[in-house]
Protein backbone atom coordinates (compact mmCIF):
# COMPACT_ATOMS: atom_id res chain seq x y z
CA UNK A 1 0.00 0.00 0.00
CA UNK A 2 1.31 3.17 -1.12
CA UNK A 3 0.45 6.45 0.90
CA UNK A 4 2.38 9.64 2.02
CA UNK A 5 5.87 8.62 3.60
CA UNK A 6 6.06 8.65 7.36
CA UNK A 7 7.87 12.19 7.12
CA UNK A 8 4.69 13.42 5.60
CA UNK A 9 1.58 12.43 7.71
CA UNK A 10 -1.71 13.16 6.72
CA UNK A 11 -4.42 15.50 8.13
CA UNK A 12 -7.63 13.69 7.56
CA UNK A 13 -10.70 16.15 8.95
CA UNK A 14 -14.26 14.99 8.97
CA UNK A 15 -16.59 18.21 7.81
CA UNK A 16 -19.79 17.36 9.50
CA UNK A 17 -23.15 19.38 10.44
CA UNK A 18 -26.70 18.59 12.60
CA UNK A 19 -28.99 19.56 9.57
CA UNK A 20 -29.13 19.99 6.15
CA UNK A 21 -28.74 23.48 4.06
CA UNK A 22 -26.15 25.38 6.97
CA UNK A 23 -23.38 25.50 3.75
CA UNK A 24 -21.70 22.06 5.17
CA UNK A 25 -20.26 20.82 1.97
CA UNK A 26 -19.10 24.49 0.59
CA UNK A 27 -16.97 24.96 3.22
CA UNK A 28 -15.32 21.22 2.19
CA UNK A 29 -14.99 22.45 -0.77
CA UNK A 30 -13.17 26.04 -0.22
CA UNK A 31 -11.02 24.22 2.54
CA UNK A 32 -10.00 21.88 -0.23
CA UNK A 33 -9.02 24.91 -1.68
CA UNK A 34 -7.84 26.64 0.32
CA UNK A 35 -5.16 23.85 1.34
CA UNK A 36 -4.66 23.24 -2.39
CA UNK A 37 -3.69 27.00 -2.70
CA UNK A 38 -1.09 27.17 -0.26
CA UNK A 39 0.74 23.71 -2.22
CA UNK A 40 -0.84 20.80 -0.23
CA UNK A 41 -1.74 17.56 -2.17
CA UNK A 42 -5.62 17.25 -1.40
CA UNK A 43 -8.29 14.49 -1.10
CA UNK A 44 -11.63 15.32 -0.93
CA UNK A 45 -13.98 12.59 -0.46
CA UNK A 46 -17.92 12.94 -1.08
CA UNK A 47 -19.22 10.70 1.84
CA UNK A 48 -22.68 12.03 1.71
CA UNK A 49 -23.16 8.54 0.58
CA UNK A 50 -26.94 8.91 -1.19
CA UNK A 51 -27.00 12.73 -1.65
CA UNK A 52 -23.84 13.46 -2.80
CA UNK A 53 -23.23 17.25 -4.31
CA UNK A 54 -19.21 17.81 -4.49
CA UNK A 55 -19.01 16.98 -7.71
CA UNK A 56 -21.67 19.46 -8.40
CA UNK A 57 -20.03 22.45 -6.65
CA UNK A 58 -17.07 21.67 -8.54
CA UNK A 59 -18.33 21.60 -12.15
CA UNK A 60 -17.20 18.07 -12.29
CA UNK A 61 -19.38 15.16 -14.05
CA UNK A 62 -17.34 11.86 -13.02
CA UNK A 63 -17.78 8.90 -15.09
CA UNK A 64 -17.41 6.22 -12.45
CA UNK A 65 -18.08 7.11 -8.19
CA UNK A 66 -18.11 4.83 -5.37
CA UNK A 67 -20.77 2.97 -6.18
CA UNK A 68 -18.51 1.11 -8.91
CA UNK A 69 -15.99 0.97 -6.32
CA UNK A 70 -17.82 -0.76 -3.66
CA UNK A 71 -18.84 -3.33 -6.74
CA UNK A 72 -15.13 -4.11 -7.74
CA UNK A 73 -15.42 -2.53 -11.04
CA UNK A 74 -13.37 -0.10 -10.83
CA UNK A 75 -10.61 1.28 -8.29
CA UNK A 76 -10.30 4.40 -6.00
CA UNK A 77 -7.69 5.68 -8.66
CA UNK A 78 -10.08 4.94 -11.38
CA UNK A 79 -12.89 7.12 -10.19
CA UNK A 80 -11.18 9.58 -8.77
CA UNK A 81 -11.26 12.78 -10.49
CA UNK A 82 -8.98 16.12 -10.45
CA UNK A 83 -10.93 19.38 -9.21
CA UNK A 84 -10.06 22.99 -9.56
CA UNK A 85 -6.33 23.80 -7.99
CA UNK A 86 -5.50 20.05 -8.74
CA UNK A 87 -7.59 18.80 -5.94
CA UNK A 88 -8.30 15.22 -5.98
CA UNK A 89 -12.00 14.32 -5.89
CA UNK A 90 -13.64 10.69 -4.92
CA UNK A 91 -17.26 11.11 -5.97
CA UNK A 92 -19.89 9.66 -4.30
CA UNK A 93 -23.03 8.68 -5.85
CA UNK A 94 -26.29 10.96 -6.00
CA UNK A 95 -29.75 9.64 -5.57
CA UNK A 96 -29.08 6.14 -5.26
CA UNK A 97 -30.45 5.03 -2.06
CA UNK A 98 -29.00 1.88 -1.56
CA UNK A 99 -25.49 4.04 -1.28
CA UNK A 100 -27.02 5.06 2.26
CA UNK A 101 -27.10 1.76 3.77
CA UNK A 102 -24.28 0.04 2.55
CA UNK A 103 -23.67 -3.69 3.99
CA UNK A 104 -20.83 -5.35 5.73
CA UNK A 105 -19.23 -6.68 2.66
CA UNK A 106 -19.30 -3.46 0.61
CA UNK A 107 -18.20 -1.45 3.83
CA UNK A 108 -15.23 -3.93 3.80
CA UNK A 109 -15.00 -3.62 0.16
CA UNK A 110 -15.03 0.49 0.22
CA UNK A 111 -12.28 -0.05 2.73
CA UNK A 112 -10.17 -2.18 1.05
CA UNK A 113 -10.06 0.65 -1.98
CA UNK A 114 -9.08 2.93 0.72
CA UNK A 115 -5.98 1.10 1.41
CA UNK A 116 -4.77 0.70 -2.43
CA UNK A 117 -4.77 4.52 -2.95
CA UNK A 118 -1.04 5.16 -4.44
CA UNK A 119 -0.76 8.68 -4.20
CA UNK A 120 0.79 11.12 -1.62
CA UNK A 121 -1.63 13.43 -0.18
CA UNK A 122 -1.00 16.00 2.33
CA UNK A 123 -4.43 16.56 3.60
CA UNK A 124 -8.05 14.85 3.00
CA UNK A 125 -11.55 15.82 3.83
CA UNK A 126 -14.26 13.87 4.03
CA UNK A 127 -17.25 15.53 3.60
CA UNK A 128 -20.09 13.34 5.61
CA UNK A 129 -23.72 13.73 4.80
CA UNK A 130 -25.80 15.92 7.48
CA UNK A 131 -27.43 14.32 10.66
CA UNK A 132 -26.35 11.70 13.06
CA UNK A 133 -26.84 8.52 10.38
CA UNK A 134 -24.49 5.42 11.23
CA UNK A 135 -22.16 6.79 7.79
CA UNK A 136 -21.73 9.98 9.45
CA UNK A 137 -20.80 8.42 12.97
CA UNK A 138 -18.06 6.07 11.17
CA UNK A 139 -16.69 8.56 9.23
CA UNK A 140 -16.32 11.15 11.77
CA UNK A 141 -14.97 8.49 14.25
CA UNK A 142 -12.14 7.52 11.75
CA UNK A 143 -11.03 11.25 11.13
CA UNK A 144 -8.68 12.53 13.64
CA UNK A 145 -10.64 16.12 13.55
CA UNK A 146 -14.60 16.95 13.48
CA UNK A 147 -15.03 20.00 12.14
CA UNK A 148 -18.94 20.60 12.79
CA UNK A 149 -20.46 23.71 10.38
CA UNK A 150 -23.51 26.10 12.16
CA UNK A 151 -25.56 28.71 11.08
CA UNK A 152 -27.93 30.76 12.99
CA UNK A 153 -30.94 28.74 13.40
CA UNK A 154 -32.87 27.30 16.39
CA UNK A 155 -32.25 24.23 14.21
CA UNK A 156 -29.10 24.37 13.02
CA UNK A 157 -27.95 24.72 16.83
CA UNK A 158 -30.18 22.32 18.36
CA UNK A 159 -28.72 19.14 15.73
CA UNK A 160 -25.44 20.79 15.87
CA UNK A 161 -25.52 19.95 19.47
CA UNK A 162 -27.07 16.37 19.26
CA UNK A 163 -24.70 15.31 16.56
CA UNK A 164 -21.72 16.44 19.04
CA UNK A 165 -23.55 14.86 22.25
CA UNK A 166 -23.52 11.42 20.08
CA UNK A 167 -20.26 11.89 18.75
CA UNK A 168 -18.75 12.41 22.31
CA UNK A 169 -21.02 10.13 24.60
CA UNK A 170 -21.57 7.26 22.38
CA UNK A 171 -18.36 7.64 20.46
CA UNK A 172 -15.96 8.90 22.71
CA UNK A 173 -14.90 12.07 20.93
CA UNK A 174 -12.78 14.30 23.04
CA UNK A 175 -12.49 17.37 20.80
CA UNK A 176 -15.21 19.20 17.68
CA UNK A 177 -14.02 22.34 16.08
CA UNK A 178 -16.56 24.85 15.09
CA UNK A 179 -17.64 26.75 11.66
CA UNK A 180 -20.08 29.30 11.82
CA UNK A 181 -21.41 29.67 8.58
CA UNK A 182 -23.06 32.38 6.91
CA UNK A 183 -22.76 34.98 9.94
CA UNK A 184 -23.13 38.63 9.48
CA UNK A 185 -19.28 39.53 11.80
CA UNK A 186 -16.43 37.95 13.37
CA UNK A 187 -18.48 38.96 16.64
CA UNK A 188 -21.44 37.51 15.59
CA UNK A 189 -19.81 34.21 14.54
CA UNK A 190 -18.62 34.72 17.91
CA UNK A 191 -21.93 35.00 19.76
CA UNK A 192 -22.89 31.46 17.56
CA UNK A 193 -20.32 29.25 19.33
CA UNK A 194 -20.82 30.32 22.34
CA UNK A 195 -24.36 29.42 22.04
CA UNK A 196 -22.99 25.45 21.25
CA UNK A 197 -19.86 25.87 24.13
CA UNK A 198 -22.48 26.90 26.73
CA UNK A 199 -24.68 23.66 26.73
CA UNK A 200 -21.74 21.53 25.94
CA UNK A 201 -19.40 23.01 28.61
CA UNK A 202 -23.01 22.35 30.69
CA UNK A 203 -23.92 18.84 29.78
CA UNK A 204 -21.37 17.10 27.44
CA UNK A 205 -17.75 16.39 28.92
CA UNK A 206 -15.98 17.54 24.71
CA UNK A 207 -13.84 20.06 24.62
CA UNK A 208 -15.26 22.62 21.78
CA UNK A 209 -13.11 24.80 19.89
CA UNK A 210 -13.77 27.79 17.80
CA UNK A 211 -11.86 27.21 14.64
CA UNK A 212 -13.58 30.64 12.68
CA UNK A 213 -16.37 32.37 10.65
CA UNK A 214 -17.32 32.26 7.01
CA UNK A 215 -19.40 35.79 6.55
CA UNK A 216 -22.66 35.60 4.65
CA UNK A 217 -20.99 36.79 1.14
CA UNK A 218 -22.51 37.49 -2.61
CA UNK A 219 -19.54 36.27 -3.64
CA UNK A 220 -19.49 33.10 -2.27
CA UNK A 221 -23.38 32.50 -3.80
CA UNK A 222 -21.94 33.63 -7.22
CA UNK A 223 -19.08 31.08 -6.96
CA UNK A 224 -21.48 28.27 -6.37
CA UNK A 225 -23.70 29.52 -9.61
CA UNK A 226 -19.77 29.27 -11.21
CA UNK A 227 -19.27 25.99 -9.76
CA UNK A 228 -15.74 27.41 -8.71
CA UNK A 229 -14.41 27.73 -5.43
CA UNK A 230 -14.82 30.85 -4.43
CA UNK A 231 -11.03 30.85 -3.00
CA UNK A 232 -10.22 30.27 -7.16
CA UNK A 233 -12.91 32.38 -8.40
CA UNK A 234 -13.04 35.44 -6.02
CA UNK A 235 -9.56 35.60 -4.15
CA UNK A 236 -10.18 38.89 -2.13
CA UNK A 237 -13.64 38.14 -0.92
CA UNK A 238 -14.79 38.21 2.80
CA UNK A 239 -15.39 34.33 2.56
CA UNK A 240 -12.30 33.80 1.03
CA UNK A 241 -9.90 35.06 2.98
CA UNK A 242 -11.54 33.70 6.21
CA UNK A 243 -11.47 30.28 4.14
CA UNK A 244 -7.57 31.15 3.83
CA UNK A 245 -7.93 32.28 7.71
CA UNK A 246 -9.19 28.87 8.70
CA UNK A 247 -6.67 26.38 6.52
CA UNK A 248 -3.83 28.53 8.24
CA UNK A 249 -5.52 27.96 11.73
CA UNK A 250 -5.66 23.90 10.83
CA UNK A 251 -2.06 24.24 10.06
CA UNK A 252 -0.93 25.46 13.25
CA UNK A 253 -1.84 22.01 14.71
CA UNK A 254 -0.15 20.00 16.25
CA UNK A 255 0.65 17.10 13.36
CA UNK A 256 -0.87 13.60 13.65
CA UNK A 257 2.22 11.03 15.03
CA UNK A 258 2.54 7.35 14.55
CA UNK A 259 0.14 5.45 12.84
CA UNK A 260 -2.49 8.57 13.17
CA UNK A 261 -0.97 10.37 10.42
CA UNK A 262 -1.73 7.34 7.72
CA UNK A 263 -4.49 6.78 5.85
CA UNK A 264 -4.18 3.11 6.26
CA UNK A 265 -5.08 4.24 10.00
CA UNK A 266 -8.16 6.35 8.77
CA UNK A 267 -9.30 2.85 7.24
CA UNK A 268 -8.48 0.94 10.27
CA UNK A 269 -10.85 3.04 12.01
CA UNK A 270 -13.84 2.26 9.93
CA UNK A 271 -13.14 -1.09 9.96
CA UNK A 272 -12.98 -1.42 13.72
CA UNK A 273 -16.21 1.07 13.52
CA UNK A 274 -18.38 -1.26 11.23
CA UNK A 275 -16.81 -4.39 13.11
CA UNK A 276 -18.37 -3.22 16.55
CA UNK A 277 -21.20 -2.24 15.15
CA UNK A 278 -22.16 -5.92 14.23
CA UNK A 279 -21.81 -7.07 17.80
CA UNK A 280 -23.92 -4.63 19.46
Amino acid sequence: MNTSPPSAPVRVIAVASGKGGVGKTNISVNLAAAFAKKGKNVLLMDADLGLANVDILLGLQPKFDLRHVISNEKTLSEVMVEGPLGIKVIPASSGVASMAELSTSEHAGLVRAFSELPMATDVMIVDTAAGIADSVLTFSKACQEVLVVVCDEPASITDAYALIKVLSRDHGLKRVHVVANMVRSEAHGDQLFQKIRRVTDQFLGVQVEHLGSVPLDDYLRKSVQRQIPVIQAYPRSPSSQAFEKIAAQIDNWNPPTGASGNLEFFVERIVDSYAAAQTT
